[in-house]
């Protein structure tokens, strides 16, 4: 392959890491990797693909407290049908890892609860506000896109419990210095709504060609 092409995919590999060789090849210029259907649960060899932009990474074994390293150029991350449950930690991750990210994609993943796997309406729409509020730059989160009025809304209600929680842990430690606020302290109300549920129907990933 030539160094004019961007995209790879190594989907249906049955990878559980990438080959030293393919990153030390390719690592310093490709911008779209598609690792669908793999096995892959570690992430750290995206420090060696600077310039990425698009990640694929749907049916894999990506859980919760996968750390992203910074990723200045990543716009797009599919995490489709992974082992994702515990949406703060993850969601503070990437927020802090990847400061362009535009497009997030976490369908099917037991943190991301929707109709699909046995989530209800209220649900999804608090994991899609939850989700909003922590990622400003996101234009996409799964198949819809995020408008003005949603945005504002997510950025209220979050804004307003991390407020009330603030105050809480004000008045039960006065003099002692407090963690900012994170989903993992938030209402008990509202983390709930974040709790494993069951998964169901699968959706393929995308296919890339090179």
């Amino acid at each position: 392959m030539s160094q004019t092409h961007t995209r790879v995919s190594l989907a249906y590999q049955d990878l559980s890491e990438l080959p030293m060789e393919f990153m030390l090849k390719y690592g310093d210029w490709l911008d779209e990797l598609d690792l669908t259907y793999n096995r892959i649960s570690d992430l750290r060899f995206l420090t060696h693909f600077p310039l990425l932009n698009t990640l694929i990474i749907d049916h894999n074994s990506i859980q919760s407290h996968a750390k992203f390293p910074r990723m200045h150029e990543l716009r797009t991350l599919w995490l489709n049908h992974n082992g994702i449950s515990n949406l703060g930690v993850f969601i503070n991750s990437i927020a802090k890892s990847c400061p362009k990210l535009k497009y997030l994609s976490m369908m099917n993943n037991d943190a991301a609860p929707s109709y699909f796997n046995g989530g209800t309406y209220q649900q999804y729409v608090d994991y899609r506000q939850y989700v909003i509020s922590q990622i400003p730059s996101l234009e996409i989160l799964d198949d819809k896109c995020i408008n003005k009025e949603e945005r504002k809304e997510a950025e209220k209600i979050y804004q307003r419990a991390i407020l009330q929680s603030t105050r809480r842990a004000k008045r039960h430690g006065a003099g002692s210095v407090e963690s900012p606020p994170t989903m993992e302290n938030l209402d008990t109300s509202i983390v709930e709504f974040f709790r494993p549920r069951r998964r169901a129907l699968s959706m393929p990933g995308l296919m890339l060609k090179f």
